[in-house]
């Protein structure tokens, strides 16, 4: 495994389908070349579906593959983290099946960075405080925490599963 560049994060599927949870390992596994055997749990606010998380460790980049990989289920509910690594900025996915995917740059301490001109685009479009102070919580992922937040406080104190990228 190349150590330039390594980073880790997290996998956090909120809610799936039973029928689908295989699907979903396969898909972790495939992205990070190892076998994923998640611990599936009853998911609360989701009565019926299963929730997992895994922790995993790889290339800078490796939260992207896995988003891509993920989305292939769409009635799942999920988010990736992926920490920041030297010279590149950590990211957070968040997938809702009724909002799709956000995708946003973090800082060292887990805040969602907005760039300059993510910021003057908004300041352009905005018609009135209102319509700047939406844009702004749509870049912040606002919409996506909403929807999710049931699903995470439900997973609280739930079992992780470490999973390192081989090659």
């Amino acid at each position: 495994m190349s150590t330039r560049g390594n980073t880790q994060g997290v996998v956090y599927v909120h809610s799936s389908p039973a029928a689908v949870c295989p699907h979903v390992e396969w898909a972790i596994s495939g992205t990070l070349g190892v076998r994923a055997e998640l611990r599936w749990t009853a998911q609360p606010a989701a009565p019926g579906q299963l929730r997992a998380e895994c922790a995993w460790t790889g290339d800078a980049g490796t939260g992207g593959k896995l988003v891509g990989a993920l989305r292939a289920w769409p009635m799942t509910r999920f988010e990736v983290t992926e920490e920041p690594s030297p010279g590149v900025d950590g990211e957070r996915f968040c997938f809702a099946p009724t909002l799709g995917l956000w995708h946003g740059r973090t800082s060292a301490n887990g805040d969602v960075v907005v760039g300059e001109d993510q910021l003057r685009t908004l300041a352009a479009a905005a018609r009135a405080g209102e319509s700047f102070a939406y844009g702004v919580d749509e870049v912040l992922g606002a919409s996506w925490d909403e929807a999710l937040e049931p699903y995470r406080r439900a997973g609280d104190g739930a079992p992780v599963t470490w999973l390192h990228r081989v090659g």
